[in-house]
Parts: structure tokens; C-alpha cells; sequence
């Protein structure tokens, strides 16, 4: 039986897919994933016996027995059957010299609670076998990498997807909604992960193995049609196979095709997100949503997803998710959530992604203010002179506000000290009247805590005119999901307003000539 074989030649030069970390001497793991059907036992007896591309640099060849390591997942769904499963799967390997690790796990009990919690599975037991297997198979490369002395980037995980698996994922995807990504199906190499008889169909495997004369292990479940692949596999590839004889080398063709477009369109998506990023933190990412509005739509999808998950990980989107960001980028503004509870909007030209984590509780308390130290003044070049004792309050997420006294000289203006620090620090510290601010020579404290509802302040620079805090936020284009972490000092909980911390002082607490201590705030690194 003839294998099926790729249409279209690797690409060379620039579109080319680099192989990765190669391992000159060839003592990287490489894990066998073995399930014990057909499939997986032909893996391992290929792997053992025959030659294998396994993209380590090598090209076509034998693996060094030493190298490999057998993993068996043992996902308790299936009672006595899953325990002859594992220990088939223990004495092939045995009977070739191989190690065998063994991971037991109640996958079903697993994928019950990720659905309790809105996990990303949701309760799929198909989907919690697979994130258990592939895990269980990273520790185990990661594990024996350190003990074989090799880069973790070198090792290699192999499973036995087949040609016949490849077309039936297709249809999978298609069925459930994907883009060029889910159509190309399963790669040939995604990182460590290489699928060496991707080439090869399921029957060409079986015949393989009776030659052989190597038995493997059915799994019942593979003919109930409730599960996707199941029903794919039975109901929709034998008329799709009746239609057309040679359906799995065709499909073969067009998912190579897909997976090479896709690579070149994911590094082109890769380089747009890196030049519309203007903010990353943990659990936040912001791009330029004007510019965005303005990228091709197919680039602009894989940026929106991209950006998603950099913010979290976790997060399963589906195409109506995408396409939901994308019409509040095109209008302007708007807002959505979608999976895992992370928040999407677009404010003042900036698409913003939240996660519910993105952003510490602010915290409120008392700052106190060291009473005056006589060394400390400001000087004639509007500086000050010397450290005074400051104090501190933590304020979460990484920052602290600090507080001292500074004493004017005579003879110097204090205004223009206080502007000369408001330009030095970029609004994150500020020179105010100390009596203004209710704290005496001797010291006293301030109020720091976040916008309240009807606050009223008057902004430095509105000639004593009155506004609503909340205005003045809106004015100063502090997107909304960020405004209750904005601090404000009071002279009290209840008492009026002197700063709103890197934004404005109030004009009530602002320095005049006749200013003779000043009460120096600023927000810094903890």
C-alpha cells in the first residue's frame, strides 16, 4: 500500500520553517506517545526497528535505542479495558528495551471540574484527555532533558497521528467553525511536538503491524458516534471516500498548503501586533485601535487573537469573539467580554484587554507626613537640598507614594520650584502648600484613596473653577476600567481634594509666594 505523499516540495529560502534547536549529536529524549492502538504501536515499533524523520536536523534515520522513552496515559474512563491497555503498552515497550512512564489520571472527574470553573475544556472529556496527555508528555521530556544533559528545545515528543487522522481533524474544525489555522489541520511540527507518520494512513499501520506480526488494542469508544471524531470518522470520510478514492492524499495536499500560508501569515500577524503595541502588563495588553481599524482584516483577526491571549493564555476564542472586538474597533468604542472572563474595550484610540487580575485592589489609608526637618529647603536653583525624613505607603501593584516637608528659603519663589518638579517628574510628584493641605510644620498625614462618587475638585490651571472629578478623568482620557486606580490625596477621608496623583493638583493646595513649607508627594517603584 502506497503512503501518501506530499504534493507540493517543502518551501525553500525565506518561507522555509526553521527545524528549530537541532541536536548535532543526537542525545535528545525523544518521548513515544502510546496509547496502544494500531497507530501508536506502529510508532513505537517504527521507532524502535525502522527510520524516522523526527526534525531534530538529522533528517531520515534510526534513533539511538537510549534516546527513547515511552509514555502511556492511562485516563481511567474505561474501566478494566484502560488497565490492559496500560499493560500492554508496559511489555511492548519492555519487550524492545524501552523505558515505559505510566501518568494515571480520572480524566472524566478532571474535565467535570474545569466545567465547574469555566475552564478552558468546559467540561469536554475529549478536550481534558488531550491537555493531560500533552502536558504529561512535556514534563517528561522536560524531566529526562535534565538528566540527559540536553537543551529542553532538543528533545522531542512524537504521536501517531496518521494521514486518516489528519483529514478527519478537517472536518472536525470545519463542522465546529475555524479559520486557515483549524483547516490546515494537524501540523507536521509544532515546536517539540512531530507527528513522523503523518505521511502514512491508518491501514498501511495495520498491515505494517500483521506483517509484523505485532497484535494492538481496540478501544471501544472509537466506534460511539457521540464523541465529534467518531462520527466524523464513521459517518462523514466513507461517503467523502466513496466520492473520491484518494480523499485522504487530496486533503493531505491542501492541509500542507493551508499549514505553509498559515505560518507565513501568522509571522506577518507576529510583526504587525509588535508595531500596534503600546502597552504590556501582566494581564493587559493595549494596542492603537485606529491604526488596527486601518490593517487588513485577515491580518487583523490573527492580531485580535494574538493579543487575547498574550493577556491570558487560557482563553478559548471563538470567531464571534474576534469578530465582536474587531466591529468596536471599527466604531470606535464599545466593549465586549469574552471567554474566561476577559474584558475587552476601545476608549481614546486604544483597544484595551483586561483580565479580571490585570489590575491589584487599590489600596486607601493614611500617609503620614514627618514633621519638618530643618535641613531640608528648597533652594535658589528650585531644588531640594537635602533628603528631610520621607515617608511611605504602599499603594499595590509595584508603586508607593511618599510624603515630606521642605522648608522655602528666603528670597525663593516657591512656584517656581513647584513647576520645575511638575516638569521633572512628568506629573508623578508635586510641590504643594503644606497649610493648605492641613498638615502642620510638625508633621500631620493625608488621605490617599480612589475617585468617589461626587467628587469635586479645582483643577491647577482653572482659575478656582469647580469640577467633577469624574469629568476631569474623562477630559484626561483615563479609559474607564482604569479610573478607580487613579489616587487622590485629601486633606481627610471626607475632606477636599489637593492632587489627583499624575494627573492635576488642586488649585486650593497649590504653592504661592507666600508659601513657607511645602508638602512634596510623589508615586515611585516600590
Amino acid at each position: 500500500m502506497t503512503s501518501v505523499s506530499r504534493r507540493y516540495a517543502k518551501p525553500s529560502g525565506p518561507f522555509e520553517r526553521s527545524s528549530g534547536a537541532a541536536d548535532p549529536a543526537g542525545r535528545a529524549p525523544v518521548v513515544l506517545m502510546v496509547s496502544g492502538g494500531a497507530d501508536s504501536t506502529a510508532l513505537l515499533v517504527l521507532a524502535a526497528t525502522s527510520r524516522l524523520d523526527i526534525e531534530d536536523g538529522r533528517g531520515l534515520g534510526h534513533i539511538a535505542r537510549e534516546r527513547l522513552h515511552v509514555l502511556h496515559v492511562n485516563h481511567k474512563l474505561r474501566g478494566l479495558d484502560a488497565e490492559e491497555d496500560e499493560e500492554f503498552v508496559r511489555e511492548l515497550s519492555a519487550s524492545y528495551g524501552i523505558p515505559c512512564t505510566v501518568v494515571a489520571a480520572d480524566v472524566a472527574g478532571i474535565a467535570r471540574g474545569q466545567a465547574a470553573a469555566g475552564g478552558a475544556s468546559a467540561g469536554n472529556v475529549e478536550n481534558a484527555g488531550r491537555e493531560l496527555r500533552y502536558a504529561s508528555a512535556a514534563r517528561l521530556a522536560n524531566e529526562l532533558s535534565g538528566q540527559m544533559g540536553t537543551p529542553r528545545s532538543a528533545a522531542r515528543i512524537l504521536t501517531a497521528h496518521t494521514a486518516d487522522d489528519r483529514a478527519e481533524t478537517f472536518f472536525m474544525n470545519a463542522i465546529k467553525g475555524t479559520g486557515p489555522a483549524g483547516l490546515s489541520s494537524i501540523p507536521r511540527r509544532r515546536n517539540r511536538i512531530v507527528r513522523p507518520l503523518l505521511d502514512r494512513t491508518h491501514d498501511e499501520l495495520c498491515e505494517l503491524l500483521r506483517m509484523a506480526g505485532v497484535v494492538w488494542r481496540e478501544d471501544a469508544t472509537n466506534a460511539d458516534t457521540h464523541y465529534l471524531r467518531s462520527f466524523v470518522r464513521h459517518q462523514i470520510m466513507p461517503p467523502a471516500k466513496a466520492r473520491n478514492p484518494r480523499l485522504v492524499d487530496a486533503m493531505a495536499s491542501t492541509c500542507d498548503i493551508l499549514s505553509d500560508e498559515d505560518a507565513y501569515l501568522t509571522q506577518v500577524a507576529s510583526r504587525a501586533l509588535r508595531d500596534l503595541e503600546r502597552r504590556r502588563e501582566e494581564g493587559l495588553e493595549v494596542l492603537d485601535a485606529a491604526r488596527l481599524a486601518a490593517t487588513d482584516v485577515a491580518i487583523a483577526r490573527r492580531v485580535v487573537r494574538d493579543a487575547i491571549r498574550l493577556a491570558c493564555p487560557a482563553c478559548r476564542l471563538e470567531a464571534r469573539h474576534v469578530a465582536a472586538v474587531l466591529e468596536a474597533v471599527a466604531a470606535g468604542e464599545g466593549s465586549c467580554t469574552v471567554p474566561m472572563g476577559v474584558d475587552v474595550s476601545v476608549e481614546y484610540g486604544l483597544l484595551f484587554v483586561r483580565t479580571r487580575a490585570s489590575a491589584d485592589e487599590p489600596v486607601s489609608g493614611w500617609l503620614d507626613v514627618p514633621g519638618l526637618a530643618g535641613a531640608v529647603s528648597l533652594s535658589p536653583s528650585s531644588e531640594v537640598t537635602a533628603p528631610g525624613a520621607r515617608a511611605a505607603l504602599d499603594l499595590g501593584g509595584g508603586l508607593t507614594m511618599t510624603a515630606r516637608l521642605v522648608a522655602a528659603e528666603p528670597g525663593v519663589d516657591p512656584t517656581v520650584g513647584a513647576r520645575a518638579v511638575a516638569r521633572e517628574w512628568d506629573g508623578e510628584a508635586v510641590l504643594l502648600d503644606a497649610a493648605a493641605c492641613g498638615v502642620a510644620p510638625e508633621g500631620g498625614r493625608v488621605w490617599v484613596d480612589g475617585p468617589q462618587p461626587g467628587d469635586v475638585c479645582c483643577p491647577l490651571g482653572m482659575h478656582g473653577q469647580s469640577k467633577k472629578l469624574s469629568d476631569l478623568l474623562i477630559d484626561e482620557k483615563v479609559p474607564a476600567p482604569d479610573r478607580p486606580q487613579v489616587r487622590v490625596v485629601r486633606t481627610a477621608p471626607t475632606g477636599a481634594v489637593v492632587w489627583i496623583a499624575g494627573i492635576r493638583p488642586d488649585e486650593r493646595a497649590r504653592c504661592t509666594p507666600a508659601t513657607k513649607v511645602l508638602l512634596e508627594l510623589r508615586i515611585c517603584s516600590a
